[in-house]
């Protein structure tokens, strides 16, 4: 077991069989600019930010992340996800509140239904650790009811058996205990027409001492269980989180990974093309890229749309096609995800489609009911540069109909 963390005088003392226990992760999660002091050297604004009580989403890192952290660089992309700034006091012009409209969409206390097939069921406002970057920052961290709303939302699942699909979310669910997610799960597992169970989770990558084999129990007895992760670097992909991955993987759970794009943090293509290659290696499917929703506090991490599209660039066919996730920005004010890509198709016109491969080099896509190649202008300046169409080794233009006879 690594047990770097005890060069950190906080924790010098404490013995393995406490830091691999949840529980006491929970417990010393550092709350106070004091204990955060002793893990790292504080900038004067994240001083400032970290003594401020009022107007920020609360402050909790659990001893793991904390010991992640480079304890010099406060550009460390760790460290910037769990430490506040002060930006965090500064309120945007197109700021919002509830920038997915998830308020606006929820008929039962803590039931999301937006989409026709498929709910988002928050479990509990609480979080092992509050990034800085959340989205749901208005709910988080405080008490407000969620964990006494059950019925109305499993009476409201009973009766709408459209749905098939549930996202339990939070805060985080892997935040209750074993016996109490069981038991959400067994009342799911009770509706019949619910095919589809998901738990969305950050714990497992923020404190995988949570991921233990009696969790994973649970996941077994009421499979199939999907898990929706959140990773946004390749820091995070540690040896101890790769275990907690072994763990999931082996218990039957596939494993996606939802990764919010954070200026700062993981916006070069080079550090984002790693943390996809690190995922895969590790049996987690990228899955979203988002873009950094418009939510109050957290402009100073996001990025133009272009960045994620440039991204997106560098990945397509520069890397695995599992390698390379969907980017989506969930429209502002309810909207839902709507996925962007790099422009790939140059122009559609009878029925001749022209295309840009991650090369930048042009192909033609003729599609049925065309018409006969001579009847269609050629395109000009065909060549090795990739500004025609693009000729396989029998002189054959790609989409072009095949003679019955090459030869």
């Amino acid at each position: 077991m690594d047990d770097s963390y005890r060069r950190i005088p906080l924790w010098s003392n404490v013995s393995p069989e406490d830091w691999e226990d949840w529980h006491w992760q929970l417990r010393n999660r550092i709350y106070t600019v004091d204990q955060l002091r002793q893990v790292i050297s504080l900038t004067p604004d994240e001083e400032e930010a970290c003594a401020k009580k009022q107007g920020r989403l609360v402050m909790a890192i659990p001893p793991y992340w904390a010991a992640l952290m480079d304890r010099e660089d406060p550009k460390c992309p760790i460290r910037q996800q769990g430490v506040p700034r002060m930006e965090e006091f500064s309120i945007g012009p197109h700021d919002m509140r509830d920038p997915c409209g998830e308020d606006t969409d929820m008929p039962v206390p803590g039931l999301v239904h937006r989409y026709p097939d498929r709910v988002l069921f928050l479990v509990t406002e609480q979080c092992a650790m509050y990034c800085r970057h959340c989205t749901r920052r208005r709910l988080v961290g405080e008490n407000h009811g969620l964990m006494s709303a059950y019925e109305g939302t499993f009476e409201y699942l009973r009766k709408h058996t459209e749905v098939r699909d549930v996202l339990i979310s939070g805060g985080d669910p892997l935040m209750m205990t074993d016996v109490r997610l069981g038991q959400v799960l067994a009342r799911l597992r009770e509706i019949p027409h619910l095919e589809f169970i998901r738990i969305g989770s950050r714990t497992p990558v923020t404190m995988p001492q949570r991921v233990t084999p009696e969790f994973c129990e649970v996941l077994k007895k009421y499979k199939p269980i999907w898990m929706s992760l959140h990773f946004c670097h390749p820091k995070e992909v540690s040896p101890r989180v790769k275990q907690a991955m072994d763990m999931l993987a082996e218990s039957g759970v596939p494993l996606g990974s939802q990764t919010v794009l954070l200026k700062g943090v993981n916006d070069e293509p080079e550090i984002m093309k790693k943390l996809m290659h690190e995922l895969l290696k590790a049996r987690v499917r990228p899955y979203y890229i988002y873009q950094c929703d418009m939510a109050q506090g957290i402009t100073h991490f996001r990025t133009a749309v272009n960045k994620g599209l440039e991204i997106m660039q560098a990945l397509r066919g520069h890397t695995s096609g599992y390698a390379v996730p969907t980017y989506v920005v969930d429209g502002p004010g309810g909207g839902g995800k709507i996925p962007l890509s790099p422009n790939y198709v140059v122009s559609t016109k009878e029925g001749v489609v022209t295309l840009r491969n991650f090369e930048g080099k042009i192909y033609t896509y003729y599609e049925p009911g065309a018409g006969a190649p001579e009847m269609i202008p050629a395109m000009a300046g065909a060549g090795k540069n990739g500004n025609g169409h693009k000729a396989n080794g029998n002189g054959l233009h790609l989409g072009e109909p095949i003679p019955d006879y090459i030869p």
